[in-house]
């Protein structure tokens, strides 16, 4: 409604009276101990030496007092285990102390209107009274005598919790409590804005009354109160009042826990849908919004009431004037911390729920396209400085909303934000509006009321003792004979002879020894073609192992995975241009028939055309996935850089749009051709560890590869050392919360140099382990990243490896972070190595090493690679003893031949607006 000139003039001057017959005096006596803060518009704060708070608020043309202790907790402030502890302390508070046992009695008996409230951030008790100087004395009394010695008995705990469990359940019966509720808790994941005020039933019904009574302890205390006297009363009169009942009470000594939970900004759509019984459907949208004292909260209070209106609102005439909903809501909720806004409908049962929820959605996403306008902006601004209005010549209404204000921050807001309401301008409510609204930060609910939901069973608490009580288990189990680790002793239990066939020859690594279940460990190698014959076929060939396991000649992808099931096996299938390995764990009893099923499946493979489609939409997702992942285009930027291959080389490093386009170019056509030209016997070996018969599986491997093509002549894809220029690359990734930092060099190093094994102590003490250098520096010490690393590389082929660095980190410690890096490089080399890490890194290796060969599927995997390089565990032994008799000069001199900083290629993937300047 629009007013008049006549009209405006006259509010004013009411406002100016009234301002005027609010203004305390201005010489009050104050007593001791309390001194006067500020005062604005008829509020004057004062102080108590003890820390609290209070604002008088007199009034003289009323006749009722109304005064509200409110105290700064609420369910934000509760733990794991005790939602609901704020509003069980309010209940209690009324059952009184030990001088004054029922005080809803005692206000009842003396005509006081009172009760109390909790929200999330604060919980007030609040009375009005016909003004009375002793019946103001009297409450002011009961508020301090309840502020420190209230009783928080348990029989009064188990009285009240009836009454509390009605008001829960009360809750429970309103659809729109519940569904809001439902969307707090999955908009907010972290921060207590997501739980309700009356908290979980289990918590309120077991709460624990020595931790409610440590809640009431911490909280209920003069620094953390706020106690407002608003209406008729004697400003002189009531302060002397507060000074006695309230100036006794000493200062807290106890320090409030501190708050540090921020909500991450949401970062896309969610979805909430309830079910119950009765009620009309609804339909609502909750954003994450910001903090009542922030000055984009007053921006977007405006625009909300433009949108959420009624009759002037969007919504209402999108939903409503469009018979999509019977009416229409919305408000921004005003709290301490960034909180939200709220938005909803209710419709008729018949109403078209999925195009109502559209339509929502679709006009709040409409801010930008359709900008608010100056009329919508002063129809909502007066409307809203009415409301003010009203509340301000109103001590009861006055005293509410001071203890609201002061609850999100400072009581002072009350009056900032008339003014702000007063001052906004349209492009600052149109910018924060559009700025909150937008679906990322959207989670929707629906309530659909439904005749008979079904309900999933409720969970009950498992009495174990009584589970338990005869169990005896299924006997006692074996006792498995200890087994030595050493290499001799493995290298004499392994049985080594090959297997000898018509179509080839299978090298053999079969180790069998006693295990808990019976269980073993087996790795199987396939090996064809050279470098010259797999040219242009590098895609086809991972593509090919990737689907050996999905479809054969004569079982379909599920049949194979129900055999391996059946087999109580785990195999997973890999390879790259001209290996194929498959690993395999399984029983004793299946392990003859899962060689002969895995055969099968080398030789038998099929393709199938929509097994081939799935690979590829797979295979493209990860790749796109990859395209934002920081370690991955780290990774990808430096593989691409000292790779010297042409692209048809089966050692070529793609790009990323160049993966993508290979793969998608990929036909069924392709995959057979390549495995009916290369699968074939020929270059195979088999190594198994763990309970089996060799024997056995012999016998598989012969009647598996009986009458098999050989496969073309095998010639190993070299690797060699390439000479790198050292080169800097910032990749930019953007939104992306961490970094990462990926450094390598080049290295001419093999592992039968004499220097190796000085090389692989001194990268694990530069950074392979948790007491490395780097990760004492960077971690422990400046706390820069998660996982830091060093690791190096050296080929067992031929003169050719590297020195990898990697740290994950934040954006904004970039810099530090290769300052950190580059600083303990030089460290190492000019200082060295003490003798203290030398020998504690030696004795860590040994033991970790032994440890490695007490682990069957880490044996049956050496023992491939030994059998490819003619090595056995005689090698491991060799490299133990090299590591035991180095000496500190013989790591440091390798580590100074060896490490140059400024020989490596750094990669940093970082959100570069996140990133602090170089």
């Amino acid at each position: 409604m629009l007013l008049s000139l006549s009209e405006i003039k006259f509010r004013l001057l009411a406002l100016l009276v009234l301002t005027f017959m609010a203004l305390p005096a201005t010489a009050l006596d104050l007593p001791s101990g309390i001194t006067q803060v500020t005062s604005i518009e008829g509020v004057t704060e004062y102080k108590l030496d003890n820390g609290l708070r209070v604002l008088l608020v007199p009034e003289g043309s009323k006749p009722t007092t109304t005064v509200n202790m409110t105290y700064l907790v609420g369910a934000r402030h509760e733990n794991y285990g005790q939602t609901g502890m704020a509003h069980l302390l309010e209940h209690l508070l009324f059952r009184g102390t030990p001088t004054m046992r029922n005080a809803l009695a005692e206000f009842s008996k003396r005509g006081l209107q009172a009760n109390g409230s909790t929200t999330s951030d604060r919980t007030n008790y609040y009375a009005s009274f016909a003004a009375n100087p002793e019946t103001l004395e009297w409450y002011l009394g009961w508020q301090a005598d309840a502020m420190v010695n209230s009783l928080i008995a348990k029989e009064d705990l188990d009285s009240e919790m009836t009454v509390v469990r009605n008001e829960m359940e009360r809750g429970e019966n309103s659809p729109f409590q519940v569904l809001m509720q439902q969307m707090q808790a999955t908009s907010f994941r972290w921060h207590n804005y997501g739980n309700s005020t009356i908290g979980a039933r289990s918590d309120v019904e077991n709460v624990d009354i020595g931790q409610l009574r440590a809640f009431y302890q911490t909280y209920y205390q003069p620094d953390n109160a706020v106690l407002i006297v608003a209406g008729g009363f004697d400003p002189a009169q009531t302060l002397r009042t507060i000074a006695q009942a309230f100036g006794k009470i000493p200062r807290a000594e106890r320090k409030l826990p501190p708050e540090y939970t921020v909500e991450p900004v949401q970062d896309g759509e969610r979805q909430v849908t309830l079910r119950r019984q009765g009620g009309s459907p609804l339909i609502a949208a909750m954003y994450h919004g910001p903090a009542a004292s922030s000055p984009d909260y007053t921006a977007l209070d405006l625009g909300v009431g433009i949108l959420a209106d009624t009759p002037s609102g969007r919504l209402y005439h999108a939903l409503v004037g469009n018979n999509l909903s019977t009416d229409i809501f919305g408000f921004a909720a005003g709290l301490n911390q960034p909180g939200y806004v709220l938005f909803g409908a209710q419709l008729q049962p018949g109403m078209d729920q999925t195009k109502a929820v559209r339509t929502l959605e679709d006009t709040l996403d409409s801010i930008a396209s359709k900008p608010f306008t100056d009329s919508d902006l002063d129809r909502i601004r007066n409307k809203w400085l009415t409301d003010w209005s009203q509340t301000y010549a109103n001590p009861a209404d006055m005293a509410a909303a001071l203890s609201e204000t002061a609850s999100d921050g400072d009581w002072r807001l009350f009056f900032l934000r008339r003014d702000q309401v007063k001052s906004a301008e349209l492009p600052e409510v149109q910018r924060v509006t559009a700025a909150y609204l937008v679906p990322s930060n959207r989670t929707i609910g629906l309530y659909i009321p439904t005749e008979q939901p079904t309900r999933a069973p409720q969970a009950t608490k498992i009495d174990l003792d009584a589970l338990l009580k005869d169990y005896k288990g299924q006997g006692t189990g074996e006792a498995i004979a200890a087994f030595d680790p050493s290499p001799a002793n493995i290298d004499a239990m392994t049985q080594r002879a090959p297997l000898v066939l018509p179509n080839g020859e299978v090298k053999l690594a079969l180790l069998p020894k006693p295990t808990r279940g019976d269980r073993v460990e087996a790795n199987l190698l396939l090996q064809f073609g050279t470098a010259d014959t797999l040219k242009g076929k590098r895609v086809i060939a991972g593509a090919v192992a990737s689907l050996l396991d999905h479809g054969t000649s004569t079982m379909s992808r599920q049949e194979i995975q129900d055999k391996f099931d059946a087999l109580q096996a785990n195999v997973s299938f890999g390879g790259e241009a001209g290996v194929v390995a498959v690993d395999m764990s399984t029983t004793k009893e299946h392990l003859p028939a899962l060689v002969e099923l895995v055969l099968h499946i080398l030789r038998e493979a099929n393709f199938p055309a929509n097994e081939l489609v799935e690979y590829q939409r797979q295979a493209s997702t990860a790749i796109k996935n990859a395209m934002s992942e920081p370690s991955a285009l780290a990774s990808r930027t430096l593989a691409r850089h000292d790779n010297p291959w042409p692209r048809d080389d089966v050692r070529y490093t793609p790009s990323f749009d160049e993966s993508q386009s290979e793969i998608a170019a990929i036909t069924q056509k392709d995959l057979i051709e390549f495995h009916s030209q290369f699968y074939g016997a020929g270059s195979m070996a088999l190594a198994a560890v763990g309970a089996f018969d060799p024997a056995a599986v012999k016998t598989a491997l012969s009647t598996g590869l009986q009458g098999w093509r050989k496969a073309p002549a095998y010639e190993r894809v070299s690797h060699p050392y390439n000479a790198v220029a050292p080169a800097e690359f910032d990749i930019n990734t953007p939104d992306k919360a961490n970094a990462f930092y990926l450094s390598k060099m080049p290295l001419k190093l093999q592992d039968t140099d004499p220097k190796y094994p000085a090389l692989y102590l001194a990268n694990y003490l530069l950074g392979g382990s948790e007491t490395s250098r780097l990760w004492n520096r960077i971690r422990v010490q400046e706390g820069l990243s998660y996982d830091v690393r060093s690791r190096l590389d050296a080929s067992s082929f031929e003169p050719s490896g590297g020195w990898t660095l990697y740290a994950i980190h934040a954006p904004e410690n970039s810099q530090r972070l290769e300052d950190a890096m580059a600083e303990e490089l030089q460290r190492a080399l000019k200082e060295g190595y003490t003798q203290e890490e030398v020998q504690e890194g030696i004795n860590a290796l040994l033991n970790y090493r032994k440890l490695a060969r007490t682990r069957d599927g880490v044996l049956a995997s050496a023992w491939i690679n030994y059998m490819e390089l003619g090595r056995s565990f005689e090698w491991s032994e060799r490299m133990d003893k090299a590591l035991a008799a180095l000496t500190v000069d013989d790591v440091n001199a390798a580590l100074r031949s060896s490490l140059d900083p400024a020989g490596f290629s750094t990669a940093v993937a970082a959100d570069e607006k996140k990133q602090k300047p170089k």
